[in-house]
């Protein structure tokens, strides 16, 4: 979860928490986006601490997975119909999300969280199976995504590992901008506003799903154009104008997913102290050279990529990329947008291979 730019507010005591879910009826009215639904009721289910304890062997180092603002991650074991606890190796893994007593975030993003992802469900968001309150335990029990975050493909060398394809990137991209499209698609327009590669996670065969919806709000009511909040995020990734303004647009997502989209093409972090001063922000360093085709292709492009990725798909992917990172939010694309866009440059794939197979051109006109 997202990392807060300033001070955090006096979490409300837990007794005072009103998760939404409990309520009867509609909370707002999804679009028609491909596959995405909103649920007339939550389905999640109420976990007890002693189940969760069994699921996870009390919580043990070997059942740990990772660790984030919000505490630690632990994979668990569930029976997959009753999601009762199962031992070590039977039924599904899950991931069970443990808030840390001293998290930043909190209880107000372990409520967030539920009061969104138990309410639609859609095949490029994370599904979220349940949740346990337990006095001062705050638990939420995911799907487990067996490939982890885009982050650790893109960025943690292991010579185990094969780097991403350029198909496997383009392919990530569009089921991220079909859950960010989706989101953006209902009547009561939802603004995830922590787009970023450690919230993308990848099931076995690299289907991205988008998860950690802790700083998620509405968007504007009917005759405003933005919502004014808390400034909330990670460094590199959040819009210029919430910075600082604190407006936070629908749009704003999209300059997000710009630089997700930079991160992938580029191989690079959108912020690293480890690079020079003038280089650490990906953005500020990379985005004046985008329109430059001779320096995308020379020394823009992850290198890592080879000949994967053809001069056109690349300088198409760049142009994409400078439209979601336009400064004034309305002069971005919406992320149906981006998404046919997307859709497009991988059109242009295809065509190379088909070409490729075929051998209908040389290889110096086979970049179409």
């Amino acid at each position: 979860m997202g990392v807060c730019f300033g001070s955090l507010s006096r979490l409300p005591p837990p007794s005072s928490l009103n998760i939404l879910h409990t309520s009867g009826g509609k909370v707002w009215e999804m679009g028609s986006s491909e596959s995405g639904k909103l649920l007339e009721m939550s389905n999640l289910k109420v976990f007890s601490y002693g189940d969760l304890k069994i699921a996870t062997k009390s919580f043990k180092s070997d059942a740990l997975l990772g660790e984030g603002g919000f505490g630690k991650v632990y994979k668990g074991w569930l029976n997959a119909e009753t999601l009762a606890p199962a031992k070590a190796g039977s039924g599904m893994m899950v991931a069970i999300k443990k808030l840390k007593p001293d998290s930043l975030q909190g209880v107000q993003e372990w409520q967030t969280e539920i009061n969104f992802l138990g309410r639609i469900s859609h095949p490029n968001l994370v599904k979220l199976l349940g949740y346990c309150r337990d006095d001062d335990e705050f638990l939420l029990v995911y799907e487990f995504m067996p490939r982890g975050s885009l982050e650790n493909h893109l960025f943690r060398r292991n010579t185990n590992r094969e780097p991403l394809s350029w198909n496997t990137r383009l392919e990530i991209a569009i089921d991220a901008a079909r859950g960010l499209a989706f989101l953006h698609s209902s009547e009561k327009q939802v603004i995830y506003r922590d787009f970023k590669a450690s919230n993308i996670l990848l099931d076995g065969n690299y289907n991205a799903k988008i998860s950690d919806f802790g700083l998620a709000k509405f968007g504007p009511s009917e005759g405003d154009t933005h919502v004014s909040t808390r400034i909330m995020g990670t460094h590199g990734y959040a819009a210029p104008e919430y910075i600082a303004t604190g407006h936070l647009y629908v749009k704003s997502d999209v300059y997000g997913f710009g630089v997700v989209l930079l991160e992938m093409l580029t191989g690079l972090q959108a912020h690293d102290s480890k690079r020079p001063s003038e280089q650490q922000n990906l953005v500020e360093w990379i985005k004046p050279s985008l329109r430059d085709k001779r320096k995308l292709i020379s020394s823009i492009l992850d290198s890592r990529l080879e000949s994967q990725c053809s001069p056109k798909a690349a300088l198409e992917t760049a142009k994409l990329i400078l439209k979601c990172l336009e400064h004034d939010p309305k002069k971005r694309p919406s992320m149906k947008d981006v998404l046919e866009t997307l859709e497009g440059i991988k059109a242009i794939k295809d065509r190379r291979k088909i070409s490729k197979n075929h051998g209908t051109k040389s290889a110096a006109n086979s970049y179409v």
